[in-house]
């Protein structure tokens, strides 16, 4: 079932986006060499807890944590753990609430320390991917033009979309349908409503687009063992420009991409 939210709802959706940016805000002041991830999410379990929300991913069908957290070949559902960051790494941060019956998704890649200059095309090609689906978010489109939008920027610098996880709805429930895939054509898929409230988040691997899962069950690594990065934001669907819920401002500043693209 596909929902259109009202605005009440809508505003509740915004306030949890909002604490969900300004998290990945205040992790991304400890990212450094040397930092733990289990660090980082005690940190972030703290900061949502104090403001009056609950982690949305922790023990979400079984998760551990708090915050997914990738280094590297991770591309998503990294588990928190005693690994210490080391200069050079990327660092992909996922993060969910839940406050007031809603719930807040957002994702952003950083830099640990210094990172080689492929590393800094990866993230600026993911990130500028992402933007470049939320420019298609806009009522009468569909679901492919979204795909193919992100896919269709990512495929000419020679990297892997990743097929097996995908963007999706959100509201009362973490997932809802549809799913937002990062890769498809143009014109296929759901039509794109006003109301609809959507994540983006383009998964896209310096290398081949396959993953395979540890035997944890949850952490999914390239094939071929290059580094992979993840951005996402929370949208509503709107008449001629999607409506964004979520920030990367709080990381970036006021003049940042996405204050330039958007």
């Amino acid at each position: 079932m596909i929902h259109l939210r009202s605005d009440d709802e809508i505003e509740l959706l915004r306030e949890n986006a909002l604490l969900v940016s300004k998290t990945l805000a205040e992790v991304g002041k400890r990212i450094a060499p040397g930092v733990t991830t289990r660090e980082l999410d005690r940190l972030a379990e703290a900061y949502i807890r104090d403001h009056g929300a609950a982690p949305a991913f922790l023990n979400y069908n079984g998760f551990p944590n708090t915050l997914c957290l990738s280094v590297n070949d991770v591309v998503v559902h990294g588990i928190p753990s005693d690994y210490r960051l080391r200069e050079g790494d990327i660092l992909s941060v996922d993060c969910g609430t839940y406050y007031k019956g809603y719930y807040g998704d957002s994702a952003y890649t950083f830099a640990v320390g210094e990172v080689d200059a492929a590393a800094r095309q990866l993230m600026r090609v993911t990130k500028e991917s992402l933007f470049k689906g939320i420019e298609q978010a806009v009522v009468g489109n569909r679901i492919g033009d979204i795909a193919a939008a992100v896919q269709g920027h990512a495929e000419p610098f020679n990297y892997g979309v990743v097929r097996e996880m995908t963007g999706h709805a959100l509201g009362r429930h973490l997932h809802e349908k549809p799913d937002v895939p990062n890769y498809g054509r143009r014109g296929n898929g759901k039509r794109l409503q006003n109301g609809m409230v959507i994540c983006i988040e383009p998964m896209i691997n310096e290398g081949t687009q396959e993953v395979f899962c540890d035997n944890d069950g949850w952490t999914l690594h390239t094939k071929d063992g290059k580094r992979s990065a993840h951005y996402e934001l929370t949208v509503v669907v709107r008449k001629g420009q999607a409506e964004v819920l979520s920030t990367f401002a709080f990381i970036e500043g006021e003049g940042g991409m996405e204050a330039s693209v958007i």
